[in-house]
This record gives structure tokens, sequence and C-alpha cells, in this order.
């Protein structure tokens, strides 16, 4: 486990952080006193949502689309690559895949015409609110860890290929 924190140290931080913002900034906007100010937090939030979640799915697509691409690239290659950068490359797609899923299911959710629901209990809106406001910051955080682990593998995979040690 530890060696596994040690290798991606740096998108587990920046994970924790982009959590860490999202907290925060939840609790900058403070309490939900009624149903009718949680429906227009609903509204700003799915407005905001719908394009985050496209854009970020969209992302995601493409980036599982790379992964591949960047396999075929290290095999037909002449050198040797360690372990680690196939084991990056496989989480990268993962992590790519489960955001893309994250933001499927988050845009499904956006669509809801919540201010139709006139007859559910105040604390239902608050709690749907709570629930697609934290799974977009999981979905952003994730999608910031996956842009920092292509990066650390992008290097990796430089260093191999680079003649001298200027990588």
């Amino acid at each position: 486990m530890l060696q596994f924190i040690s290798c991606y140290r740096w998108s587990i931080i920046t994970f924790l952080v982009t959590l860490s913002g999202g907290y925060g900034s939840r609790q900058a906007i403070g309490s939900i006193y009624g149903a009718a100010e949680a429906v227009d937090l609903l509204e700003a939030l799915s407005r905001a949502g719908l394009y985050l979640g496209s854009a970020i799915a969209t992302a995601s697509a493409t980036t599982i689309a790379l992964m591949l691409t960047l396999i075929g690239l290290i095999k037909r290659m002449d050198e040797d690559f360690d372990e680690q950068a196939y084991r990056n490359v496989e989480l990268v797609a993962r992590l790519s895949t489960v955001t893309l899923l994250i933001a499927l299911l988050l845009l499904m959710a956006f669509a809801l015409p919540v201010g139709e629901f006139k007859e559910m209990p105040q604390s239902w809106f608050e709690n749907l609110y709570n629930a697609l406001y934290y799974s977009t910051v999981v979905m952003v955080g994730t999608a910031a860890a996956t842009v920092v682990l292509i990066y650390t593998t992008l290097l990796q995979v430089m260093a191999k290929i680079t003649p001298g040690d200027s990588i």
C-alpha cells in the first residue's frame, strides 16, 4: 500500500486538494433554510453541472481512446518499459472510466425537472443538492487526479525514449 501511495502521490494529493476545495466551497454556501432556496440552488447547480459534466465526459472518453493509442505506441517501440508504465496507463484508463460513469450519471440527474417536485419534503431537496454537489466534486477531483497521472506517465515514457538525462 505504501508503494502505491508513493507511486501515485501527486495524483492522490490532487484528488484530496480538490475534495477539500469542494468541501470548503460547500461550507461557504452555508445551510439551506427552505425548500425554495434548495430548489434555486439545485437549478443553479444543474445549469453549471450540465456543461461541466458533458465536458468531463468528453475528456474522459478521449483519454480512454488515447490510452489505447499509447499502449500501441509503447508496444511498437524497441524500448523495454517497466511494469510501472503499464500500471500507470491502466490506472489512467480506470480513473477515466470511473470519471466518465460519474459524469453520465450526473448528466442524467441534472436533467431532472427538480422544480416540478412540489410534493417532496424539504429535506429531500437539501439531500439531493448535497448528493449532486459532492458527486460533482468527486467527478472533478477524479478528472484532476487523472490529468496529473497522465502527466507523470508521460514524463516516465519521455524519460525512457529521450536521449540524455534532460527529462
